[in-house]
Protein backbone atom coordinates (compact mmCIF):
# COMPACT_ATOMS: atom_id res chain seq x y z
CA UNK A 1 0.00 0.00 0.00
CA UNK A 2 2.95 2.27 0.73
CA UNK A 3 4.37 1.87 -2.43
CA UNK A 4 1.28 2.60 -3.75
CA UNK A 5 0.84 5.57 -2.10
CA UNK A 6 4.15 6.68 -2.89
CA UNK A 7 3.88 6.02 -7.13
CA UNK A 8 0.19 7.87 -6.87
CA UNK A 9 2.03 10.85 -5.36
CA UNK A 10 5.05 10.77 -7.71
CA UNK A 11 2.71 10.55 -10.87
CA UNK A 12 0.86 13.68 -9.38
CA UNK A 13 4.31 15.29 -8.69
CA UNK A 14 4.60 14.97 -12.36
CA UNK A 15 1.14 16.42 -13.38
CA UNK A 16 1.68 19.32 -11.32
CA UNK A 17 5.03 19.88 -12.66
CA UNK A 18 3.81 19.48 -16.35
CA UNK A 19 1.13 22.04 -15.24
CA UNK A 20 3.10 24.40 -13.83
CA UNK A 21 6.17 24.72 -15.91
CA UNK A 22 4.71 27.49 -19.01
CA UNK A 23 6.32 27.05 -22.15
CA UNK A 24 6.89 23.30 -21.96
CA UNK A 25 5.94 22.51 -25.37
CA UNK A 26 5.23 18.64 -24.15
CA UNK A 27 3.26 19.47 -21.09
CA UNK A 28 -0.37 18.38 -22.70
CA UNK A 29 1.60 15.42 -23.84
CA UNK A 30 2.46 14.10 -20.14
CA UNK A 31 -0.88 14.43 -18.97
CA UNK A 32 -1.97 12.42 -21.97
CA UNK A 33 0.09 10.03 -21.62
CA UNK A 34 -0.06 9.22 -17.73
CA UNK A 35 -3.89 9.34 -18.43
CA UNK A 36 -4.35 6.69 -21.25
CA UNK A 37 -0.81 4.93 -20.87
CA UNK A 38 -0.08 4.88 -17.55
CA UNK A 39 -1.32 1.78 -16.75
CA UNK A 40 0.35 -0.49 -19.20
CA UNK A 41 4.08 1.57 -18.42
CA UNK A 42 4.45 1.27 -14.64
CA UNK A 43 6.22 -1.35 -12.37
CA UNK A 44 6.31 -4.17 -11.95
CA UNK A 45 7.83 -5.24 -15.20
CA UNK A 46 5.36 -8.40 -15.58
CA UNK A 47 2.92 -9.02 -16.96
CA UNK A 48 3.15 -6.62 -20.08
CA UNK A 49 -0.11 -5.61 -21.41
CA UNK A 50 -0.83 -4.51 -25.19
CA UNK A 51 -1.53 -1.03 -24.65
CA UNK A 52 -5.02 0.16 -25.49
CA UNK A 53 -5.43 2.21 -29.25
CA UNK A 54 -6.27 5.49 -27.28
CA UNK A 55 -2.18 4.95 -25.72
CA UNK A 56 -0.70 4.18 -29.08
CA UNK A 57 -2.83 7.44 -30.31
CA UNK A 58 -1.13 9.35 -27.74
CA UNK A 59 2.56 7.53 -28.81
CA UNK A 60 1.43 8.17 -32.12
CA UNK A 61 1.59 12.19 -31.46
CA UNK A 62 4.16 12.90 -28.80
CA UNK A 63 7.15 14.52 -28.42
CA UNK A 64 9.25 11.79 -27.59
CA UNK A 65 12.14 13.50 -26.90
CA UNK A 66 10.74 16.26 -25.11
CA UNK A 67 9.30 14.14 -22.96
CA UNK A 68 12.51 11.55 -22.50
CA UNK A 69 13.68 14.95 -21.32
CA UNK A 70 11.93 14.81 -17.97
CA UNK A 71 12.95 11.30 -17.38
CA UNK A 72 14.06 11.30 -13.55
CA UNK A 73 15.35 8.85 -11.62
CA UNK A 74 12.83 9.86 -9.74
CA UNK A 75 10.36 9.17 -12.77
CA UNK A 76 12.01 5.73 -13.04
CA UNK A 77 10.78 4.55 -9.98
CA UNK A 78 7.26 5.11 -11.14
CA UNK A 79 7.95 4.37 -14.58
CA UNK A 80 8.96 0.98 -16.08
CA UNK A 81 11.02 1.99 -19.02
CA UNK A 82 11.27 -1.72 -20.12
CA UNK A 83 7.53 -1.30 -20.22
CA UNK A 84 7.66 1.95 -22.26
CA UNK A 85 10.02 0.56 -24.83
CA UNK A 86 7.65 -2.37 -25.20
CA UNK A 87 4.44 0.16 -25.25
CA UNK A 88 6.19 1.79 -28.00
CA UNK A 89 7.27 -1.09 -30.08
CA UNK A 90 3.78 -2.10 -29.72
CA UNK A 91 2.12 1.26 -31.01
CA UNK A 92 4.62 1.36 -34.28
CA UNK A 93 6.84 3.86 -32.70
CA UNK A 94 9.83 2.29 -31.38
CA UNK A 95 13.24 3.78 -29.59
CA UNK A 96 16.24 3.29 -31.33
CA UNK A 97 18.75 1.08 -30.19
CA UNK A 98 20.99 3.06 -27.98
CA UNK A 99 18.27 5.74 -27.27
CA UNK A 100 18.61 7.46 -24.17
CA UNK A 101 15.24 8.61 -22.68
CA UNK A 102 15.96 10.29 -19.24
CA UNK A 103 18.74 8.09 -17.50
CA UNK A 104 17.37 4.70 -19.14
CA UNK A 105 19.52 3.42 -22.29
CA UNK A 106 17.39 1.23 -24.86
CA UNK A 107 19.10 -2.03 -25.07
CA UNK A 108 19.76 -3.66 -28.65
CA UNK A 109 16.76 -5.81 -30.05
CA UNK A 110 16.22 -9.25 -28.35
CA UNK A 111 17.39 -7.91 -24.68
Amino acid sequence: MAKQLLGLLLILAVVVAAVAVPGQECNQDKLDMIRECKKYEVWPAEPKMEPSPACCAVWQRANIPCLCTHVTKEAEKVWCMEKVVYVANFCKRPFQPGYKCGSYTVPPLGQ
